[in-house]
């Protein structure tokens, strides 16, 4: 079906196509600079993971240098639509140096923000309370050990004051996220001594007041992990009340919560009591094993909550997978178009005509709109914003994602 066809389709019910592409071609995803390594990143620290963290699989192309990931997320942003965002954590500094989690400065990552620069694109960045000595016994900012708080909360502090001179630098507010592995392997007596140390530890580092235009706080939670099965100290009650009350922005994640949880369910409800939601988009399977996205059910929820509730304004939309037993290349570009298709068909949708429906509690008409539009010509719509954007699609993709792969292949 051609374009000019599907277009007539959609305008058939109310809808117009050119609107959605006008729209879907203003909304950044932040794609995590994590998938192109293997959560490895580029510092000589010593320590376990923490928190459930492992990318399994050893495909061969593995960045293993700043420069070898830049060129990797160049090649994906060529395969895809549109102007993104690159998401960094903290252990991905580029420097001759080897500071510390606790002496990193925004020097270390100056290299990081001239790339972004001369792409044109925005910086979101981490703290990385992980993967370090100080981190392995599976508590940072709650540990019982003053002088290991005070550690993690310098590195929070200074991560802050580096994605705010980012933001600065690019013209565009940063997202810094704040995620820690805190938990216990088996049942604690005393929950209630490491929540109160997280959240003094969180007061401390924010405590510094940073302009919103360059810099925006967020705090993740997640339910468990490797090593934190019984409990988790920063889980998803304790984050939204601490959003709420302190005004930072809320993430949610899609793989840290129960399987049957649904985070598009959840967008409209948290929307109510905190300005700004940051969003993980994950593909959890059984567990938080961030599996590349998919065009399913629960990321079409997901964008069409977002549409509908009208919280893309409010909404940084960042994505959280890393598959090492495919090309790390094709899972960022798979993972992105996906992001955008989702919200292609939902702004695609008639909603205006499903809401009258829904309100006035005729829910056979809201039902039977619905299933009819699985069938509409998506796909012709898709294609001409790709069009447009001058990148492939179809078997023209996938012949770009091979030739790219095998071009790093002896990276080993």
């Amino acid at each position: 079906m051609t374009y000019e066809t599907a277009k007539a389709a959609f305008a058939d019910w109310g809808v117009d196509t050119e609107a959605a592409l006008d729209r879907l071609k203003t909304i950044p995803i932040s794609m995590h600079c994590w998938q192109g390594d293997d959560v490895v990143g580029f510092e000589q620290q010593t320590g376990t993971s923490g928190g459930g963290i492992q990318a399994t699989g050893n495909h061969p192309g593995r960045a293993r240098t700043p420069d070898e990931l830049r060129a990797d997320a160049e090649f994906a942003y060529s395969m895809i639509p549109g102007k993104h965002r690159f998401n960094l954590h903290a252990m991905y500094l580029d420097t001759d140096g080897s500071p510390d989690r606790d002496e990193i400065e925004f020097a270390h990552f100056a290299p990081w923000v001239d790339w972004a620069r001369g792409l044109g694109i925005g910086l979101d960045f981490n703290p990385t309370f992980f993967a370090h000595a100080k981190a392995d016994d599976n508590l940072t900012l709650s540990h019982p050990n003053a002088g290991i708080r005070d550690f993690w909360i310098e590195h929070g502090r200074r991560s802050r004051d580096i994605a705010a001179q980012m933001g600065a630098a690019l013209g565009a507010p940063c997202v810094n996220n704040i995620w820690v592995p805190d938990g216990y392997k088996d049942t604690p007596v005393d929950r209630m001594s490491a929540r109160r140390r997280l959240e003094a530890s969180l007061d401390a580092m924010l405590e510094a007041r940073q302009d919103k235009a360059h810099m925006l706080d967020a705090v993740e939670s997640k339910l468990f992990g490797i090593g934190v099965e019984a409990c988790t100290v920063g889980s998803h009650e304790f984050y939204f009340g601490y959003a709420s009350r302190k005004g930072t922005l809320l993430c949610l994640d899609m793989g840290h919560f129960h399987p049957t949880e649904n985070i598009a369910d959840k967008l409209s409800a948290v929307a109510l009591s905190v300005d700004e939601i940051l969003l993980h988009v994950s593909r959890p399977m059984r567990w938080d094993s961030d599996h590349v996205i998919l065009l399913n059910d629960d990321i079409l929820q997901m964008a069409q909550e977002l549409v509908s509730a009208d919280l893309l304004g409010r909404t940084h939309i960042g994505l959280d997978f890393f598959d090492a037993t495919i090309s790390r290349t094709a899972a960022w570009v798979i993972g992105t178009r996906n992001m955008q298709k989702a919200l292609l068909r939902a702004l695609l949708m008639p909603l205006d005509q499903l809401k009258i429906a829904e309100d006035g509690l005729d829910f056979t008409t809201r039902l039977s709109v619905t299933e009819e539009f699985k069938d509409m010509p998506f796909g012709a719509v898709w294609d001409e914003f790709s069009k447009r954007a001058e990148v492939p699609n179809g078997q023209a993709l996938i012949r770009e994602l091979d030739r790219y792969q095998k071009s790093v292949s002896d990276r080993g």
